[in-house]
This record gives C-alpha cells, sequence and structure tokens, in this order.
C-alpha cells in the first residue's frame, strides 16, 4: 500500500456526505494523530481536559507563604526611597539588592500549571527531572480523582494519556539545549520508552540510565527482588545539548603521578599499542637501555614512527624507571577532560538509595516519616550538575516531597551558582502545604534533626508559593480585563522581578492607583502592569519625570516592560509615543492567549467546527 496523502484524506472526510458532526470530528483526529508503530491507546479524557475547553489558568502567590532569604553578599537594609516629588517607594517581598534566587512552588494540577508556564518559560527550562506515577496498579496513580487498578482494561491507555499531554507541554518548556530526565521502573518503562520517541524524537535520546535504588534482597519475593529503577534521559536538539560530565574524584587524581618530575605536572602511563594493525605503525623500537621490542601479536602502535620520534623527544614517552620498559604515553592530568563522562549504572554508593532519601527527609522533619518513597538528594544534585550550568532553570512538576529543590539549592551553595528551581504539585492529603513547602522551609530556615544536630539553613534563597486559578475562556471585555487583572503574579514570574512600587491613593502626584497600574523593579530591570488604558496619558506624563526613572534604575537604565490591557493586539503605541525611549509595550491578554492556544485543549464549540471548517485552530 503506497503512502496516503493526509491532506487529501482530511479534505475528502470534510466532503463527505452522511456523517454527523461527532463522526467527522472522530475521523478527522484519528488522521491527525499519526500514531507511531508500536504505541497505540485509547486516548482518556481528563476532568483537568474538561475544565481546560472553557477556563484559563493563572497563577496567584499566596503572599503569607513567602520566604525570603538572607542574601549576605548582596542585601542592603530594607528601607522607603523618598522620590525628588515626596512620594515614597515601599519595596514588598525581597529587600533591595537581594539577588537570591528566586525558587517557585505551584500548588494544583500539573496541566494546569505547565500551561500556565507556557506563558511565562515556553524555551527558557534546562533541566526537567520528573517522578511519575510508575502506575504499579497498587493505588500509586490517580487518574479523574479515581486510582487506577491493576485489573483496569485501559490501565496503561490512562497512564499514556496522561503522561503524553504533560511531556508535549514540557518539551516546549525545554531550552535548545534543555534536557528531560524520567524516573520510572518496569511497570512503564518500555510505554514511556516509546512514547518519548515519539515527543522528543528517537534521534534525541540520550541515555537510560539504572539506578541501584536498593542494596538489600527482600527474601519474601518469588521471582526477583528488584533492586532498581531506570532514569530515561532525552534532550529538546540533541546537537545542542552540553554533558558536563561528572566532577572528577580524589580517587581518580590518585592514578596520577609525575616520577620522573615533569614539570608539567602528574600524569598517568596509557598503554602505547592499539588493535587491529596497521602497516605503517608496525615497527621495532629501540629502548635507551638498548634492548629492541616490538607490539604484541596483533597489535601495532598508536603512532607512526615519525611522530613517536617528535613523542620521546617532547618527553612524553615514558620507558620505565631504568628505561628498560615498553614504551608508555604520558597523559598529563592538566591535559585530560575535566568532567568524566558518566556511565549508565549509578551506584547507590554514588547516588544513594531510597533509604537515605527517606532519612534525609525524616531528619528534617524530626523523625516524622511523611512522605513514602522520596528520591535522593545526591540522585538530583547528578541529574542536574550533569547538564545544567550555575545559573540554570529547573523544572520538576511532579514535586512530591521537593527533592529537587532541596538539591538545586544545595548545588548553589556548594558551587556558588544562583540556579532557579519550579516545583509543582497537587495538594492531595496538603502534600503541597505540609511536605512539600514545610520541607524546603525547613532547608532555607535550618533544622535540628532528631539527634539534636543543628543542621544551617540555605539561606541565599527566596521561595514564592503560587496556587493555580481558573478564569473563563470566553473572549469577553469583562473577562480579558479580569484575566489581566489576575495575570499580574504570572507576569513577575515570566520577568523574575517581585519587588513593588506599592501604588497608594493620595500619594501620586497623578493621582494614579494599583487600580490603574501596578510597577515593579529590582534596580536594574522595572516592569508595570497598566490594568486601565484610560490612565495612559497620566503614565506617559509620569514616566518622563527623570527623578522617577532614575529611582527606578538604581544599577543601570534598561527599557521599561509595560504589559498593558488591550481588547486585541495594538498596545496604544501612539499614546506611548512621548515615552517610547522608555518602554517596551505587550498588549494583554492577547500575549496570553496566543501562548495558551498551543497548548489548551479545543474550547466545546470548536471541537466539531474546527475539524469541519477547512481552516481549523483555535480562537
Amino acid at each position: 500500500m503506497g503512502k496516503i496523502d493526509r491532506a487529501a484524506l482530511r479534505q475528502r472526510i470534510r466532503t463527505l456526505e452522511g456523517l454527523s458532526d461527532d463522526e467527522r470530528a472522530t475521523l478527522l483526529q484519528l488522521v491527525a494523530e499519526g500514531r507511531c508503530y508500536g504505541l497505540v491507546w485509547e486516548d482518556r479524557e481528563e476532568v483537568v481536559e474538561e475544565r481546560l475547553r472553557d477556563e484559563l489558568p493563572v497563577l496567584v502567590e499566596a503572599a503569607s507563604l513567602r520566604i525570603i532569604g538572607q542574601d549576605t553578599e548582596h542585601e542592603l537594609p530594607r528601607m522607603d526611597y523618598e522620590l525628588e516629588d515626596n512620594n515614597s517607594r515601599e519595596i514588598n517581598g525581597n529587600s533591595p539588592g537581594n539577588e537570591s534566587p528566586n525558587h517557585i512552588l505551584i500548588e494544583g494540577d500539573n496541566l494546569e500549571a505547565l500551561t500556565a508556564l507556557s506563558y511565562t518559560h515556553e524555551g527558557r527550562v534546562d533541566v526537567i527531572y520528573i517522578d511519575p506515577p510508575y502506575n504499579t496498579g497498587n493505588k500509586d496513580f490517580v487518574y479523574n480523582d479515581s486510582y487506577v487498578d491493576i485489573e483496569d482494561s485501559y490501565r496503561h491507555s490512562k497512564w499514556l494519556s496522561f503522561m503524553s499531554k504533560r511531556l508535549r507541554i514540557a518539551k516546549r518548556l525545554l531550552s535548545d539545549r534543555g534536557v528531560i530526565f524520567i524516573s520510572i521502573d518496569d511497570n512503564e518503562q518500555a510505554n514511556l520508552k516509546l512514547l518519548c520517541d515519539q515527543v522528543f524524537g528517537s534521534g534525541n535520546f540520550i541515555a537510560q540510565v539504572v539506578w541501584e535504588r536498593a542494596y538489600a534482597p527482600v527474601n519474601l519475593k518469588k521471582h526477583f527482588s528488584e533492586s532498581h529503577d531506570y532514569v530515561i534521559c532525552y534532550a529538546k536538539r540533541i546537537e545542542d545539548a552540553v554533558c558536563n560530565g561528572l566532577p572528577r574524584t580524589a580517587d581518580a587524581n590518585d592514578r596520577y603521578s609525575n616520577p620522573d618530575n615533569d614539570p608539567r605536572g602528574v600524569w598517568k602511563a596509557a598503554d602505547s599499542t592499539v588493535g587491529p594493525v596497521v602497516k605503517d605503525k608496525l615497527y621495532e623500537i629501540t629502548l635507551p637501555s638498548g634492548r629492541i621490542v616490538t607490539p604484541p601479536s596483533g597489535r601495532c602502535w598508536v603512532y607512526t614512527k615519525n611522530r613517536f620520534e617528535e613523542m620521546v623527544a617532547d618527553g612524553r614517552i615514558w620507558f620505565g624507571p631504568s628505561g628498560d620498559s615498553s614504551p608508555s604515553v604520558k597523559k598529563f592530568l592538566t591535559e585530560v577532560k575535566q568532567g568524566i563522562t558518566p556511565m549508565t549504572i549509578w551506584k547507590y554508593s554514588e547516588v544513594g538509595h531510597s533509604q537515605d532519601a527517606a532519612k534525609e527527609v525524616k531528619d528534617i522533619f524530626g523523625g516524622e516519616s511523611r512522605f513514602t518513597y522520596p528520591k535522593s538528594m545526591r540522585l538530583i544534585k547528578r541529574i542536574v550538575g550533569l547538564y545544567g550550568d550555575q545559573s540554570s532553570t529547573v523544572l520538576d512538576f511532579f514535586a512530591g516531597s521537593g527533592t529537587t529543590l532541596h538539591a538545586v539549592m544545595q548545588l548553589n551553595k556548594e558551587d556558588g551558582g544562583k540556579r532557579q528551581c519550579i516545583l509543582v504539585t497537587n495538594n492531595e492529603n496538603n502534600i503541597c502545604r505540609e511536605v512539600t513547602y514545610e520541607r524546603n522551609k525547613r532547608v532555607i530556615e535550618g533544622y535540628t534533626t532528631p539527634k539534636g544536630v543543628q543542621v544551617e539553613g540555605l539561606h541565599d534563597n527566596n521561595l514564592h508559593y503560587y496556587r493555580t486559578r481558573l478564569l473563563p475562556r470566553e473572549r469577553t471585555n469583562r473577562n480579558m480585563r479580569a484575566l489581566v487583572s489576575a495575570a499580574t503574579d504570572l507576569l513577575c514570574i515570566k520577568e523574575g522581578l517581585y519587588e513593588e512600587w506599592k501604588v497608594e491613593s493620595g500619594k501620586w502626584k497623578v493621582g494614579l492607583t494599583q487600580k490603574d497600574f501596578r510597577l515593579f523593579s529590582d534596580g536594574g530591570r522595572a516592569m508595570m502592569v497598566v490594568y486601565n488604558e484610560e490612565a495612559i496619558p497620566d503614565i506617559v506624563d509620569w514616566l518622563q519625570t527623570d527623578a522617577i526613572i532614575n529611582s527606578l534604575f538604581t544599577n543601570h537604565y534598561s527599557l521599561i516592560k509595560v504589559y498593558v490591557f488591550s481588547p486585541g493586539a495594538y498596545a496604544w503605541d501612539d499614546d506611548f509615543a512621548p515615552v517610547l525611549d522608555r518602554v517596551e509595550l505587550c498588549a494583554l491578554p492577547e500575549a496570553i492567549y496566543q501562548a495558551y492556544k498551543n497548548v489548551l485543549p479545543k474550547k466545546r464549540a470548536q471541537r466539531t467546527t474546527a475539524e469541519t471548517s477547512p481552516k481549523g485552530g483555535e480562537e
């Protein structure tokens, strides 16, 4: 059978007579899905998808749960800034000069949270680590508010549907050099590998790591005692992904010495022969002792004769302390790759095991066991260290006990980095508030172990706690204004600006209030959110005041990012004309609609009409 022209087939389905709208839409969906060989499942819609057909997610901060760390290197005294016109700037949240990384914890369904992050972080995440439900059939996977039982005939289809939707958004969030690591066990490993081949492309597969999570057998097991999990790794674009390698250990460096006092430093002897035989590398070598040697049978020298003589002249060949040993090549420590290439079996002695992880969490909670099966912090530190740098953004949208954030903060302490971590988890059984948040609150502030050991806090970190909130999706003027009003925290996340100039009635010469606009600045960058377009003339006058601009930018001047309400894509450029050299404009909520358009399920009214229309598409 020849290759089918899908476009022509879709057009033919659209023109077929005798089909209901639902039948036509189903056929078009089947054609569009393009299932890969070896991976076919029955798509099972989730309740959260139904909600997202009518509503849009935003993120709203629980300000009372905000944790502001102590940036001991950069923090300045907290104060109000007096402007020349006697208007006062009050900072809410971070103290001016606080350069601690702003970590984010989101409480809510991760499909809603990922949708929101598709606006704030598309193409900006460097490392994703997730530990999704393993779908064991033993009450570990909840689908539409019910546990998926091992006897459920749609068990694997539900899991694949669930994971596919989230992984497709996760791919959009990855930067070009970004990578994703996914923990899994034998229940879904084979399905997950095929799914990731489909989502990320088989050519972007990096490795499937075996993590030795247990060190002793469970003798009650009938056949085998499982001692490992898998960690599957894919790149967004494998040609752009950079592996940093593992740090060199003291044991690895101890293999180097300097018996001949070479001024280039310590070195290690390497074999000077190789196989199979290459004719021009097969020759006799006369040792300094006068003895003549040749390579072993079936092998030849690494270098041609001329190159070998050059290496001898450069002092890079070792003939032993007496000059009578077969030649070795001197490999200097200063010239070897600083990162050790990781192997795909990770022993518990290197990255910890499940009992290590459980003890870590119990120690933080004073001996109380609040979470089962957490991941080892050493495991996550290795993952983040392999493909991230000191300024990377790390995401975990199955956050569990919050190990990923703990690991990121620990790495920052060890190497002075400013990595940012984003965690997402639901609040089933109060896990987000009482485990994920509380664990990392204690890690930042410090805690005492059950044995009475005082553990110093990782103070140079800020943590912002958000909850997902849903707003009507229909584009009425009222709904659009409500979306812009509710999106302020979303914009703070997008711009990384949390320090607000508090607007109070009567304090501003132009008589504006927070109902008109809000302003955020960290001294180097600034953002304004304009809710009332009728206030633009007064805002423009205000922005022409040099004293205001000078106070916004204590470090260096940059354009003010202005998000302004507009019923369309026009950002009132003509009205802002006098200050276009000071602002960068963006119309809201259009920018949010455009970002969400790529990830939201189709609206109810469009599920049939979009497919039967030749153009189709979103709103």
